[in-house]
């Protein structure tokens, strides 16, 4: 904090103080101090995606798609921003990170609340992930984000609104249940493509998602090779099987039927 006599600076502003103040290795190994500040890093490009994200599916539930759009730009560059961030944690060797992985102890990465809300943001709300934050600060916050229209079920109620046909099921249901593709909702989206001058704002936004969950999907896949490439297939320290269940994280779709509809042109 600034003192009464000087006037507020560069480092005042931003807290550095604090920020870096933050890190504080546990091994007393020289290459411990990149996986702290890789991770820290990244929880702030999420902070400011997570904040991004709730203000493009507030402005798409309120008819406001032009401000949408830039927003979402906004993340799918933040995503990219967090794809190389696994650039750098590459170069954390398999003996390098075997010196300090025993520090994280139960730690792990899968315990990411913002990551998970995330995730619920954009639909993919898988209910046994909840148990991790049971009992957190942070509980509430991810229970809000479980609970919520995720970005896409807004997307599809911009589309009713539109005059489009799009299920009453997919409209007002359980927004805690995962999504499940419709061929209805197809046709919607099939119908803006096929006609572009007449639904441009809400073509425009079909390839805002696209392009959010290619940067999403690239994301999931160097976290998967980065991990293999330093701990192989070894157990995740939070208690997933590691490679495997991140593999797994590879199959899911966020937006369906905007990938499906492709196949019909």
């Amino acid at each position: 904090m600034s003192t009464p006599d000087l006037p507020m600076d560069y480092s005042d502003y931003l807290h550095l103080e604090e920020v870096l103040g933050a890190q504080h290795p546990l091994s007393g190994r020289h290459d411990e101090m990149l996986f702290i500040v890789q991770h820290q890093a990244m929880e702030l490009w999420m902070k400011l995606a997570l904040h991004e994200l709730r203000a493009a599916t507030a402005d798409v539930a309120a008819d406001r798609v032009q401000p949408a759009f830039k927003t979402l730009a906004r993340v799918s560059r933040i995503m990219e921003q967090l794809v190389h961030a696994w650039d750098v944690l590459a170069t954390l060797t398999p003996p390098e990170y075997t010196e300090f992985r025993p520090y994280l102890a139960t730690g792990s990465g899968f315990q990411s609340w913002q990551y998970r809300c995330i995730e619920f943001a954009l639909g993919n709300k898988a209910a046994r992930a909840l148990g991790v934050h049971e009992g957190r600060p942070h509980e509430e916050q991810v229970l809000a984000a479980y609970r919520s229209p995720s970005l896409y079920d807004e997307a599809l109620r911009l589309l009713a609104r539109r005059g489009l046909r799009v299920p009453q099921d997919r409209l007002e249901r359980d927004w805690t249940s995962p999504y499940e593709p419709s061929e209805e909702v197809e046709r919607a989206w099939l119908e803006v493509y096929r006609d572009p001058a007449t639904h441009w704002d809400l073509y425009e936004l079909g390839e805002e998602l696209t392009d959010l969950e290619s940067a999403f999907r690239l994301w999931r896949f160097r976290h998967v090779n980065t991990v293999e490439r330093v701990i192989g297939f070894k157990p995740g320290t939070g208690g997933t099987s590691g490679v495997d269940y991140l593999r797994a994280m590879l199959d899911v779709v966020l937006f369906p039927e905007l990938w499906r509809m492709r196949t019909s042109f």
